[in-house]
């Protein structure tokens, strides 16, 4: 009897055995594939051509245009550009084009503007007009784009310019200064006036003392849209001649996070991790 009970549990065994070996073997393992996020892209698009309008005169045409191929939102892409309604195409391609048609014109209107007085230039000169776009920063999908100018067409000196924006990659708009802080532009414009000699432009004093504000053309130091931020500071940029003589150049105006820290909006606070 006890050989029988023996016979049949051991015969139990196998069979379960057997049964969860068969059950294994129709287990489907499957792989889930997690989608990495899409690279962010930078490419750019750039022309440098020139012509002889005389012997005397040479006319220079650069420009450089950043191309942004993973950005698909048509409304930040359009702010990115200006909104320049001669930019419907935002491909590379499409910016290259655009950029070849601005040559021609350029060069057709200096043509047309210059066949009258041409002959009255004595002296070799040449002419340019140069922009660019550059990625100054791109931290916490805040883009800090570098807008520049600049362009020579006779006189004492040739000009040049500045456009600071900040684009939020992920609300797709363009930065303002409400989306950074509530303090009245009465009160910012006060520390721009007091912060105007924290960084050096060139201009010093007999000591070596920056001195920006002794080439002040304005009483009054307006808060624009032309700013731009890092983890310390929020700095806004003045071209020449918008608030100093052009001897000053362009002038750059710090003001800290802790001089804004109880007017800071807490949504930006907390992405860019200001801890004041």
């Amino acid at each position: 009897m006890k050989n029988t009970v023996a016979v049949i549990a051991l015969s139990s065994f196998f069979i379960f055995s057997a049964c969860k070996k068969s059950d294994n073997n129709n287990i489907v393992t499957t792989k889930t594939e997690v989608a990495e996020p899409e690279k962010f892209i930078i490419d750019s698009v750039k022309i440098n051509d020139s012509i002889k309008l005389a012997d005397s005169l040479k006319v220079r045409y650069t420009s450089k245009m950043l191309v942004f191929p993973t950005i698909k939102d048509k409304k930040l892409l359009d702010s990115i550009y200006f909104g320049d309604k001669n930019i419907q195409d935002f491909s590379k391609s499409g910016l290259q084009t655009f950029l070849e048609k601005n040559k021609n014109e350029y060069f057709n209107n200096v043509k047309k503007d210059s066949k009258d007085w041409i002959s009255d230039i004595t002296y070799a000169q040449e002419w340019y007009t140069d922009t660019g776009m550059n990625v100054k920063s791109n931290i916490n999908d805040y883009l800090h784009i570098e807008y520049i100018w600049g362009s020579y067409e006779g006189g004492a000196h040739d000009n040049y310019g500045f456009s600071e924006r900040v684009f939020d990659l992920k609300n797709n708009k363009k930065v303002e200064l409400k989306d950074i802080t509530s303090m009245p532009k009465s009160k910012l414009e006060t520390l721009l006036m007091k912060n105007i000699n924290k960084v050096n432009s060139g201009t010093t004093d007999e000591q070596g003392k920056v001195n920006n504000s002794e080439m002040l053309l304005v009483d009054i130091i307006p808060a624009t849209a032309n700013f731009y931020f890092d983890d310390k500071n929020l700095y806004f940029h003045y071209s020449p001649y918008e608030i100093t003589a052009f001897a000053a150049g362009d002038i750059i105006i710090p003001i800290s996070w802790e001089e804004l820290k109880t007017t800071l909006n807490p949504e930006f606070k907390k992405r860019m991790n200001i801890n004041y």
